[in-house]
């Protein structure tokens, strides 16, 4: 369980990652060897798993985002393994959710422009096995998007 000095540590943290131990622990208000201690264990303990940068893809010239909600033939015994394995390898699905319900799986696409995204749907997500229905929904805006605890 975590203790009050462990979820400063991670407010903290979450807020800027790229602070250094000592900075972290002139934050938290405690030594530098303390915190560097308690991040270890909460690394440890699988609390903390990693630090990651954060691209703004439409930079980069990524201009669409698109999800798509999969119904999967669930009569096939191995539909969900064998599509999962095949989504993993489309470069532009940046990320796999999968639900319980009318909706199985929901695929997070990103593409240049609109030809770029209906060559990725035609010859890699409608290639995918196992699809029974796809529905396709165009990214509008993110309106809030945090993936901070709130600690």
């Amino acid at each position: 369980m975590l203790d009050d000095l462990d979820r400063r540590i991670l407010r903290h943290f979450q807020a800027d990652p790229s602070l250094s131990a000592a900075e972290l622990a002139e934050r938290c208000g405690i030594s530098s060897g303390v915190c560097w201690r308690r991040v270890e264990k909460m690394q440890a303990a699988g609390i903390i798993l990693g630090q990651e940068a954060v691209i703004d893809w439409a930079a980069l010239g990524f201009a669409l985002e698109v999800s798509l909600r999969v119904t999967l033939d669930k009569t096939q015994p191995r539909a969900f393994d064998e599509f999962l394995e095949a989504a993993r390898q489309v470069p532009e699905v940046l990320e796999i959710q999968t639900f319980l319900g009318r909706v199985d799986v929901r695929l997070s696409v990103l593409a240049r422009e609109m030809s770029h995204y209906q060559k990725v749907y035609r010859d890699r997500i409608l290639t995918l096995p196992h699809i029974a229905d796809i529905e396709a929904l165009m990214h509008i805006a993110r309106v809030k998007r945090n993936e901070a605890l709130p600690l």
